[in-house]
């Protein structure tokens, strides 16, 4: 089965940046669209940007003009750059497809605070 492994989450200030990857252990960003989730407490897990088999992407409005998804099939990674964070912006970031058909990993925290 795949296996999804995130990393590149940490505490920030706002207004800052962090670059998230998601490692795949196999080829999977050109078959199938794939997505970041974020699961911040007290609410349900949200997808905020996606990528499809072909490269086509997808924004939650909250995140529009700041978030940039992007991949590199080859090294079967998938990146989240993330620009101009907000303390509204912490969550803990997952990947996996749309929909979600993989085991869930265990996501990265990020944190935006002063």
């Amino acid at each position: 089965q795949v296996v999804l492994v995130e990393s590149g989450g940490g505490l920030v200030q706002p207004g800052g940046s962090l670059k998230l990857s998601c490692a795949a252990s196999a080829n999977v960003f050109g078959i199938y669209a794939m997505g970041w989730y974020r699961w911040a407490p007290g609410k349900q897990r949200d997808l905020v940007a996606s990528i499809s088999s072909s490269g086509i992407t997808n924004y939650a409005d909250s995140v529009k003009g700041r978030f940039t998804i992007s991949r590199d099939n080859a090294k079967n990674t998938m990146y989240l750059q993330m620009n101009s964070l907000k303390p509204e912006d912490t969550a803990v970031y997952y990947c996996n497809a749309i929909p979600a058909v993989f085991p869930w990993g265990q996501g990265t925290q990020v944190t935006v605070s002063s």
